[in-house]
């Protein structure tokens, strides 16, 4: 089987497009759908095993990728990197800034330390990474950032370190967007609710409960598939959201419209079998999460 993407083939054709978190999650997923569509993916991450593993998947169904080691973080790294791609390729058209990482804490217990790292990967990382794509390619030729958030519309108690770096990536979109669009640069935000990824396997196995009761607490009582994040993140990029930009897609599954005194109807199973919401599933190599199989 290949990827089942709901968009032309050949739309991306001759397209360089990079990825971070390429390794693993929608990341991964992403990278199989633009390489389908005919891109050439290089994916940045910090584990060459991970990326090399899912270049090769790319390989095996016919598509091209490649990939760099560099940690967002680092901003020498991050200029280097840059320039490799655009050295090896002529120009990066477009970029989605997927990486990202945090870990449950109550405010109070979050360190300095703690605090800094999880901004410097989901904020400062994803800044270094566009503005690098911008200079050293995107402002002569233009192109599109898409960058990843998450559903923090009613903040993210228990992650607030998150939450704000979340937050202020969409500022960082919108501002981007007008500041860079007298290049020809689009930038825009998708915002995943619940998907069932393998990044659920990463929390505390006490969460797991949690995490399998969450379908309870979405309208269209399911979780997200990663092919479903990915198509909206494949729409943005793609010439149909040409007069798109500083916008922020979210793909949540109506969650953050719950609200106290409002009865909660979350959609049924016969519901969920109608075609307007049943789950799409595009990517043929997806696997459910563990923790959502006990």
């Amino acid at each position: 089987m290949n990827y089942q993407s709901v968009f032309a083939p050949g739309l991306f054709a001759g397209q360089v497009m990079l990825v971070t978190g390429g390794g693993s999650g929608i990341g991964r997923c992403v990278a199989h759908e633009l390489a389908a569509l005919g891109a050439h993916v290089v994916l940045i991450g910090r584990k060459a095993d991970k990326l090399q593993s899912v270049v090769d998947e790319i390989y095996q169904d016919g598509g091209v990728a490649s990939f760099h080691v560099c940690d967002i973080r680092q901003e020498p790294t991050v200029k280097q990197t840059v320039a490799a791609v655009v050295a090896a390729h002529g120009r990066i058209d477009g970029l989605v800034n997927n990486a990202g990482g945090q870990y449950m804490m109550p405010l109070e217990a979050i360190s300095a330390k703690g605090w800094e790292a999880v901004l410097n990967t989901n904020l400062t990382g994803g800044f270094l990474m566009a503005r690098e794509c911008f200079l050293q390619s995107m402002a002569k030729h233009g192109g599109s950032i898409v960058n990843i958030v998450a559903d923090m519309w009613g903040s993210m108690p228990g992650m607030g370190h998150s939450g704000a770096a979340r937050a202020g990536m969409v500022s960082f979109t919108e501002t981007a967007a007008l500041e860079w669009a007298g290049r020809g640069v689009r930038v825009n935000a998708v915002a995943p609710g619940y998907i069932a990824s393998s990044g659920m396997d990463h929390y505390p196995p006490e969460m797991g409960p949690m995490l399998r009761e969450m379908t309870q607490t979405i309208p269209l009582g399911r979780f997200g598939t990663e092919a479903e994040a990915s198509a909206g993140i494949v729409f943005l990029l793609s010439p149909a959201a040409a007069f798109i930009s500083g916008s922020t897609l979210r793909i949540d599954g109506a969650r953050p419209q719950v609200r106290m005194g409002w009865p909660m109807r979350v959609a049924s199973k016969e519901a969920l079998q109608r075609d307007a919401i049943k789950p799409f599933n595009g990517f043929h190599r997806a696997q459910s999460p563990k923790v959502l199989s006990i």
